[in-house]
């Protein structure tokens, strides 16, 4: 791969104010351009000494002025993020310092990197494959300890040598192929169809369990969408502020007291949880409060997990019926809250779904509550050290790849000619290299990085 023509720079750190701020530029004209406004006791002598960080101040390339106090680290190719010269200014945290330096390095030669533009020069020059660049904004990403290791495997390149290993074995079988394609006259030693069904068979079950894992992947990638419902006053609030650990929502002993949807994301035993408490469903003629039942029922119909609370006290009243029928069982947990004014618990139970006792004003029963939507919402989830698809487009790619598989394999029992049957297998093993970036187009990168923020 040639190398890039052009020097790119960006802010990597968050904008607003902090103890350090940095700014990277990467590219052949980096040492160039840092050159042009870093100044430091020791002149030169900080171009030669890679990896380490020098002390000096950064000037206005059109006034000389000092613009900041800052450290410069010089990072010489191969040796880099990017494989290409990199320095970074770590200057004080701050828009006003942060701008002025960028302005100034920009002004130097560089251009203002696009979006992801490092980590796709870091594919590119091949650093890292495409599964571990994509690995790295979901490492950014990260909502919980077991997300943030899922990502880190991959980074690792965890899934790029399952996928390796996968290609090399639609390799196999179409080199068989070719061979009778190629030397049709010779007396080529051949597979029978069998045998190579046998072996695709095998791939078609790989590929399946791969996909199998994208939607626990899913999971620990986008969170699962919980929605905490029930009638008015039976204790949906309280519920969030104690899963929470602290008030989020209003909490009284009115009736329709929360009329919009709050959202927030926890961390339950590792998994994700983007938590709606939304306003009670019932019959209402405030204008306000019936805009507010409408997005529950909108939250209920795209969630993946149901809390439905009712008053231990009163127990399942037919208000409390009504709402279950429109619930998908398979998806509820029933939240039996209030039992610290219930003379009675035990009894509230409905057929066919798990239900917790708990009192979220003094925090009873919550850990209960935890081990239960562990078990329901990550129930089969693997471990970390597993090989787990967290991206929609390896999914998609690898359900494409299985589809050629499935074609190929009907075809060897149609008795289709070699060299139509070798087109499926190609088209399988051309589809997995979109994941590691093998058989990629531009226009795919493209789409890829663009999610990526400038500066990564």
């Amino acid at each position: 791969m040639l190398p890039f023509e052009d020097t790119i720079a960006a802010i990597t750190t968050p904008l607003g104010e902090g103890g350090v701020g940095i700014i990277r530029i990467s590219g052949e004209n980096s040492f160039e351009v840092a050159e042009k406004i870093f100044r430091t006791a020791r002149p030169k002598r900080w171009l030669e000494d890679s990896h380490r960080l020098h002390y000096g101040h950064v000037l206005d390339i059109y006034t000389g002025k000092v613009l900041d106090e800052v450290l410069l680290a010089v990072m010489k190719a191969p040796h880099t993020y990017t494989r290409e010269n990199v320095v970074e200014i770590n200057c004080h945290g701050g828009m006003v310092p942060l701008r002025e330096v960028l302005k100034s390095v920009l002004a130097a030669g560089a251009r203002l990197a696009d979006p992801g533009e490092f980590t796709k020069r870091a594919f590119i020059n091949g650093r890292i494959d495409l599964t571990q660049a994509e690995s790295v904004i979901d490492i950014i990403r990260s909502k919980t300890d077991v997300a943030l290791k899922v990502a880190l495997s991959q980074l690792e390149g965890g899934l790029s040598s399952r996928i390796s290993l996968l290609q090399d074995s639609i390799l196999g079988i179409l080199a068989q192929l070719e061979a009778s394609i190629d030397f049709p006259e010779d007396d080529v030693d051949i597979e029978s169809n069998r045998v190579m069904q046998k072996k695709a068979l095998e791939i078609v079950k790989k590929l399946g369990m791969l996909i199998d894992a994208a939607a626990k992947g899913k999971i620990y990638r986008e969170g699962i969408r919980t929605v905490i419902t029930g009638r008015p006053n039976v204790g949906k609030s309280s519920l969030l502020n104690a899963l929470l650990g602290r008030e989020r929502a209003i909490v009284t002993s009115i009736p329709g007291t929360t009329r919009d949807v709050i959202e927030e994301t926890i961390n339950i035993r590792g998994i994700p949880l983007v938590l709606a408490d939304t306003a009670g469903l019932r019959k209402t003629a405030d204008l306000v409060e019936k805009i507010g039942v409408e997005k529950t029922r909108e939250f209920l119909s795209g969630a993946d997990l149901i809390l439905f609370v009712v008053d231990a006290y009163e127990g399942i009243t037919t208000e409390d019926r009504e709402i279950l029928q429109t619930l998908q069982r398979e998806k509820t947990i029933l939240i039996v809250n209030k039992t610290d004014l219930a003379e009675k618990t035990g009894v509230v139970r409905e057929e066919n779904m798990p239900s917790v006792e708990i009192s979220a004003l003094k925090g009873e029963g919550i850990d209960l509550l935890e081990d239960k939507i562990e078990e329901i919402a990550g129930g089969g989830i693997a471990t970390p050290e597993s090989i787990i698809i967290s991206n929609v487009r390896h999914e998609e790619v690898l359900i494409r790849a299985r589809g050629h598989m499935n074609d190929f394999c009907y075809s060897l029992e149609e008795n289709i000619p070699p060299d139509l049957l070798s087109i499926d297998i190609r088209n399988s093993w051309e589809a997995l290299g979109e994941i590691t970036g093998t058989t990629v187009t531009e226009n795919l990168l493209d789409r890829i990085f663009s999610d990526f923020c400038i500066g990564k």
